[in-house]
């Protein structure tokens, strides 16, 4: 008490002491031989420094928070001997780490610079603990209070009450470690020196994607050293190559990606902040790179990732298309395609190297001769590559995406040159180079074009001659032919084929060892076989590829013959096992004869690989049992299941912060390696705390994500509603038109009792349909037109709300998984592979509404079936149903409120201007739907009335959350990679961390197992 009258006095002495503190920063710009790069303001050079940052304030702010920072300066002043933590901030050398933690305790960023001579080790280690203190603090200085389901707190502006931006949270993790002084000044140099020498800019005509391009390349400096290094590193030690074929990646953004797995996001954030600049402005700037319709190319994604993580030797083989999955439009409710021109402003990440442009042979014909079949009179393609880094996480791996661009020859079309049309002769060029021009847009549906035959075969011819490059190459940088013998190719390479999109590889690896390498056709099939592996991601009979044989024949015709040859083979090794079973023989062979003659891919698939795996335990029977019947009783060991799973760091560190650092403060920091680690959770399940913060850092993400659907769609959300959630493809099997059935349902239930408890909900619908795809166009627009009489009902309110979420990419999902209540996985069981958005939803505190479909079956079995609401039919009652003959009418006539919700959209109720307007949707539900929307809909409105009922009770819902998050171990894509590594592949995952380039190259040697390669 004695102390309380100097406190006036201690306050003048703190505003001196202060003021000091500033000016005596403001001198150590000015003078010429202390200043550094953080210190330069004038906007000349493009510099800016914290006191310009803090100038840019308003006046007010200004003298608000240094009045504040002097009041609680004084106080602390008053009990630092009793505060231990503040001590240390506080007792640095020459007392400048005071002024670094009172800028800690405000939440400001800590003036940037360079050591100064005086300060010693001790003074440093007080301002990053300071910054570490003032980065793990966030959350308790910002964001709501969540006090009960459907109430907010909003506290005093003083508490600055609000939900947090993702810079914010990321600065409360601890995960990524503490910012260090001389980190952020580097990257603020880094990031300086692009934006004048890559980029040639100044602060005065900049813009802010410049600024993200600097910031990209900054970041992309960090990758170069280790990704040179890796590959150095596997060309010394040798190891098997794993090599990923797929035709679609769906990467997403890189930016954030790379920043987490490098371990330098809080370094960068502190850094952008001190140059004046929005972080989470910059990353909204790049470009989703839209390689992939849906969850194909995402899985191949996130198993690059993993690949990487886990120190396996792997590249990722696919076309850079120039044109992605389109953008889609909601215009009047319908859906538009845009092209996605995602390399307009250029691509920061890639590498192109023409050094390694290989030919590509197309058309001419085959002759036999003395030696051989010879492939001639051929139009040559050029594959350029351009290679993208995938790092790892924080072991300094990074392996390489190399993705493949159509170039013609200079002597493309040289007969029209010869006759003077060299106009025509240049334009003709784009025919050439169309193969990497644009996606197919089309998810479980094939589409027999010539122009995507021609992109299966050009990956896959110029990926295997770059594989076999590599493989005779015999050290890093060589381009000797070393390994002229093909007996080892197996024990050093292992191509994986994700789906029968790749399935050419298999006559291609064996014309290039037959014809080329001149190896006899026994040894070259056994190769074949040893090397080649085949995932299965559909049962859908229409998604299935089958080309016709005069495509073939035209395109590639000894490709042809070669398939003619593994038949034959093929088909008499069965007859010598069932003789006279002529039915077998057509159901095994690789050729369809009925009708127009086809290639069946995935039998020539099965037929050419040692291994083939479903991507979830019900789809891996269903392909065993059904679809592949007879060549899994042939050889049953070659049937495998490999669960599909997500990368952790995009699908929780990356998108979930503020749940990632709650989760490490309660269970350690390894589990972003070892996801299995999550069981640990099942500890705090009863915890009222734990279950508090887990319900806020929920409710922060739906403020956050209803602000921004407030922003983009002009409806005002209710942050308090269950976030009802449906993204993914738009296709009749995934069942949207069940969902659009229940909203029906809900609207018709409030219109009819408008003061009966009715537990609000925002129903978020999302996904493309495939531009020729007729019925689900038609289900975006009956969504579109049910929405609009629904959020403009105002019997409705805000009880419930419909938003269709237009171009539904990598990046959006990112916003709405964190934010989302109730997950909807409601496909007919049976349909649907695996599906990886239900293990993204699951990791981020979502609960699952579902039937027992794809991975659907292994979430239940891993969290208790009590813990998601399973309804509908299961694989056998639909089977069931077939046999018995599934009649809509009976459901129609036998359930009210569905006729009532049928009767409205066939009426016109949702389309006045147009009432036959959804004719065909009707038509189609009463007499073509091989999927039984009406079958599974009384469950499905019963088992909505379970998820109401429990939502209304905060803690059993959390409790739930809790559970769910605790059994999504199993299904990272770690685990999945591991599995096909060991089961598959045959090599073993490595923990071994390579030496950053600023350590000697031999480093890890002694780290190695056995001296053998990662």
């Amino acid at each position: 008490m004695g102390h309380i009258p100097f406190i006036p006095a201690l306050h003048v002495c703190s505003l001196g002491w202060f003021l000091n503190f500033w000016r005596a920063a403001a001198a150590h710009c000015q003078d010429p031989a202390q200043r550094t790069a953080s210190c330069r303001g004038d906007g000349q050079g493009g510099w800016v420094s914290p006191s310009s940052a803090w100038a840019g304030r308003p006046a007010g702010q200004q003298w608000r928070w240094l009045l504040l920072g002097c009041v609680w300066f004084s106080f602390a002043e008053l009990g630092r001997e009793s505060a231990p933590g503040w001590k240390a901030c506080a007792g640095t050398a020459g007392g400048r780490g005071r002024g670094v933690a009172l800028y800690a305790q405000l939440s400001y960023p800590c003036p940037q610079e360079e050591p100064e001579a005086g300060q010693d080790s001790a003074g440093q280690a007080a301002t990053q603990l300071c910054l570490g203190r003032r980065l793990r603090g966030a959350r308790s200085q910002l964001g709501s209070n969540t006090t009960s389901r459907g109430t907010v707190e909003q506290a005093s502006p003083a508490g600055m009450s609000r939900p947090l931006s993702d810079q914010e949270r990321r600065k409360q993790i601890s995960i990524r470690g503490i910012v260090g002084a001389e980190s952020v000044a580097e990257l603020k140099r880094g990031f300086n020196r692009h934006l004048h020498f890559t980029l040639v800019k100044d602060r005065n005509v900049a813009t802010p994607r410049d600024y993200y391009f600097a910031l990209a390349h900054t970041v992309r400096d960090h990758l170069v050293g280790r990704w040179i290094r890796t590959q150095q590193y596997y060309y010394e030690k040798d190891p098997k190559r794993i090599y990923y074929l797929s035709l679609e990646f769906y990467m997403g953004r890189t930016l954030q990606n790379t920043m987490i797995n490098l371990g330098l996001q809080n370094a960068c954030d502190e850094a952008i902040y001190q140059l004046g600049l929005d972080m989470e402005e910059l990353e909204e700037i790049e470009e989703d790179a839209g390689l992939g319709n849906g969850g194909l190319g995402r899985l191949a994604a996130c198993f690059l990732d993993s690949m990487a993580t886990l120190g396996l030797a792997a590249y990722g083989y696919g076309i850079r298309y120039e044109y992605g999955i389109f953008n889609q439009k909601i215009r009047d409710g319908w859906q538009v395609e845009e092209a996605d021109d995602w390399l307009r402003h250029g691509n920061p990440w890639e590498k192109a190297r023409p050094e390694y442009m290989l030919p590509v042979h197309f058309y001419g014909r085959v002759e036999h001769t003395a030696t051989g079949a010879k492939w001639v009179d051929t139009q040559v393609v050029l594959a350029l590559p351009y290679d993208t880094p995938v790092p790892g996480y924080m072991n300094n791996t990074v392996n390489t995406m190399r993705l493949w661009s159509a170039r013609a020859p200079n002597d493309f079309n040289l007969r029209d040159f010869n006759v003077g049309d060299y106009i025509q002769a240049v334009l003709d060029r784009n025919l050439a180079e169309n193969i990497s021009r644009v996606l197919y847009p089309n998810d479980n549906f094939f589409e027999g074009k010539e122009l995507r035959l021609k992109q299966e075969y050009f990956v896959v011819a110029a990926t295997l001659q770059d594989i076999i490059r590599r493989f005779k190459a015999s050290k890093f940088g060589s381009t000797d032919s070393v390994r002229t013998v093909f007996d080892s190719f197996p024990d050093q390479v292992a191509i994986q084929l994700n789906d029968t999109h790749p399935a050419m590889a298999i006559p291609e690896l064996m014309r290039v060892f037959v014809d080329i390498e001149k190896l006899p056709w026994n040894k070259a099939w056994d190769i074949t076989k040893r090397t080649f592996a085949y995932t299965n991601h559909t049962v859908l009979p229409e998604a299935l590829e089958r080309w016709p044989v005069d495509l073939v024949e035209k395109l590639l015709p000894r490709h042809l013959q070669i398939i003619y040859e593994i038949n034959q083979r093929h088909l008499d090794y069965i007859a010598s096992l069932f003789p006279n079973d002529v039915d077998r023989l057509r159901r095994m062979s690789l050729i369809e004869e009925g009708g127009t003659k086809r290639i069946n891919m995935a039998h020539l698939c099965i037929v050419g690989s040692h291994a083939v795996n479903g991507v979830a335990k019900i789809h891996s029977e269903i392909v065993k049992a059904q679809v592949f019947r007879d060549f899994a009783a042939l050889e049953p060991e070659k049937f495998q299941n490999k669960t599909n799973g997500i990368t952790p760091r995009r699908w929780l560190l990356l998108c979930n912060p503020g749940l990632a650092e709650l989760i490490a403060e309660k269970i350690g920091e390894d589990y972003v390696r070892d996801l299995s680690l999550l069981t640990k959770l099942h500890e705090f399940v009863d915890d009222d705390l734990f279950i508090r913060e887990v319900a806020k850092v929920k409710q922060e993400n739906k403020v956050k994500f209803a602000l921004y659907l407030e922003k983009e769609y002009k409806v005002k959300i209710n942050p308090s509603s269950m976030f009802d959630v449906h993204v993914k493809r738009i296709h009749e099997y995934k069942r949207q038109l069940m969902n659009c059935l229940h909203i029906i349902t809900m609207y018709n239930r409030i219109r009819r009792d408008p003061a009966k408890l009715f537990v609000p909900r925002t129903v978020i619908i999302g996904g493309k349909a495939a531009p020729g795809y007729h019925m689900a166009k038609m289900i975006i627009k009956l969504i579109n037109a049910v929405g609009h009489v629904v959020n403009n009902d105002p019997v409705v309110g805000s009880k419930l709300k419909v938003i269709f979420l237009e171009n539904y990419r990598v990046s959006l999902a990112e916003k709405v998984i964190p934010a989302t209540d109730l997950s909807e996985q409601i496909s007919t069981a049976g349909t649907e592979a695996s599906g990886t958005g239900n293990m993204k939803f699951m990791l981020n505190g979502a609960l699952t509404i579902g039937t027992m479909d794809g991975a659907n079956v292994e979430m239940a079995e891993e969290a208790g079936e009590e813990n998601l609401f399973i309804f509908g039919m299961r694989v056998e009652d639909v089977m069931e149903l077939d046999r018995e003959g599934y009649n809509a009418h009976e459901y129609y006539d036998q359930l009210p409120e569905l006729k009532q919700a049928i009767d409205q959209i066939k009426s016109g109720f949702f389309s006045p201007d147009e009432p036959d307007l959804f004719k065909d949707v009707v038509n189609m539900l009463f007499h073509h739907d091989r999927f039984k929307v009406f079958a599974d809909y009384e469950a499905y409105v019963k088992c909505q009335e379970k998820v109401s009922e429990l939502y209304l009770n905060s803690k059993a819902w959390t409790k739930m959350v809790i559970k769910n998050i605790a059994a999504a171990g199993k299904f990272s894509s770690d685990r999945t990679i591991k599995e096909y590594a060991q089961d598959i592949w045959h090599v073993e995952p490595s923990d071994l961390k390579i030496p950053p380039p600023n350590e000697p190259r031999d480093a890890a040697e002694d780290k190695t197992p056995n001296g053998t390669a990662a």
